[in-house]
């Protein structure tokens, strides 16, 4: 069977989008918080947390009186260590997720990863949970780059697969995730299943909105 290509490079968010791993985020930020004595958070909670990046879930982890820079850099390195020793325990793909991203690369589609999580971490993870699957880029957070919403890291993997932004889909689970899909001038997808609600997606402009990941091959 033959596809209509009209799109030539779906670029995904990781987390809360391709792997559920609020999990393995919760327990090391509240191991990483035990060991100060400090009070530690829920799993719902957590949802609302990560998004923006490790220094962001840290801050917001953290009492307010000790969001101090000092010990946001410490938390976060403590953190890191922890989280990258453990960081498979409890994360697993969303149910149809791998099968979505092989029939995706069946069909001749560059497949990318665009994630606010630290780079080690992102790469890690894609290592551990699609090693048959060729990426044409895995960025996470790193130094020099500004985090999505900012649209540097669309700019970088489109300038690095050389396809035109009209046929880009962005797949994501957050406002910041839209939000960067149109900062970048991309067609965007928001998932239901992730970290946030669907107002969320509606309200930060999400072109399309899906249940599950079998309705996005209908959107390439």
């Amino acid at each position: 069977m033959e596809y209509k290509m009209d799109t030539g490079l779906v670029i995904f968010d990781l987390d809360g989008t391709l792997l559920n791993t609020i999990g393995d985020l919760a327990v090391a930020c509240n191991a990483v918080l035990a060991m100060r004595g400090l009070p530690q958070h829920t799993y719902d909670e957590y949802c609302h947390f990560v998004g923006n990046g490790i220094m962001r879930l840290v801050e917001r982890a953290l009492p307010e009186e000790l969001r101090t820079p000092y010990t946001v850099a410490a938390v976060r390195a403590d953190f890191v260590k922890y989280y990258t020793e453990h960081i498979d325990v409890y994360t697993k793909p969303y149910e149809g997720i791998p099968e979505l991203v092989a029939e995706i690369a069946r069909r001749g589609i560059r497949i990318a990863v665009a994630s606010n999580k630290f780079q080690a971490g992102t790469e890690k993870l894609i290592r551990l949970f699609f090693p048959g699957v060729e990426f044409a880029a895995v960025f996470g957070q790193r130094e020099g780059v500004p985090l999505k919403p900012d649209p540097a890291v669309v700019g970088e993997i489109l300038a690095l697969t050389g396809v035109a932004k009209e046929r880009v889909l962005y797949v994501g689970d957050s406002g910041v995730d839209m939000q960067t899909a149109a900062a970048a001038g991309v067609r965007s997808v928001g998932v239901t299943w992730g970290f946030r609600e669907r107002t969320e997606l509606e309200e930060a402009g999400a072109r399309h909105i899906v249940d599950n990941p079998a309705k996005i091959l209908e959107l390439l």
